[in-house]
């Protein structure tokens, strides 16, 4: 899965002037933005139509940058799992630090980490030098979309799109959000039974 560098750094100039992205992910297309810039988050809850109370979690072009940039703090077995398992389609829930605003984790007091394998997000996240908002680029309550016709107008006319060759994505499930330091499955999808079993051997 490839991108134009013109677009790519359309879209990143965009994510670090505060404003909208649609991208690609290994799984389906995500809405993006500066996950540290809470007026930038609040443009995704209300692009979205989200609840406030529904969390969003961030990606980054490798588990480590959020460790080492001061996003969260991660103890050596979440560093072990996503060493294992990052990039790829699978949400880390990790504690935040004060760099993370409440308004992404609905003011709890761990956010989700994604890498996606996804050669165009990670470009775009390499480019933006900043967290970006991974959530998926649709309106609350209707489906998720792997082709940029199937997002609505409501969500496209309010952020730069980054497109890809929708015969690349995974069309099997979105990803799974786990909680390493409880043991937890928070959502099953890609990869749900490997991660099980990782938390049973570890």
């Amino acid at each position: 899965m490839t991108a134009d560098a013109d677009a790519l750094e359309r879209a990143a100039a965009a994510i670090r002037a505060g404003e909208l992205v649609v991208y690609p992910t290994e799984t389906v297309y995500g809405l993006g933005a500066d996950a540290l810039d809470a007026d930038a988050v609040e443009r995704v809850f209300e692009v979205k139509g989200r609840e406030r109370s529904k969390p969003i979690s961030f990606a980054v072009p490798t588990f480590e940058t959020a460790v080492e940039e001061g996003y969260v703090r991660a103890s050596e077995r979440e560093r072990v799992f996503g060493a294992d398992f990052l990039p790829g389609p699978v949400t880390l829930l990790c504690e935040r630090t004060d760099a993370v605003p409440d308004v992404l984790t609905a003011g709890a007091d761990r956010v989700g980490v994604r890498v996606p394998d996804c050669e165009p997000a990670l470009a775009l996240l390499e480019r933006a030098e900043r967290p970006i908002t991974a959530t998926s680029a649709n309106v609350s309550g209707e489906p998720s979309a792997r082709r940029v016709e199937e997002i609505g107008d409501r969500v496209l006319e309010e952020a730069v799109v980054l497109e890809a060759d929708p015969s690349e994505f995974d069309a099997t499930s979105e990803s799974t959000v786990v909680d390493v330091s409880a043991g937890t499955i928070h959502r099953r999808g890609a990869l749900a039974d490997e991660i099980e079993a990782w938390l049973e051997e570890h």
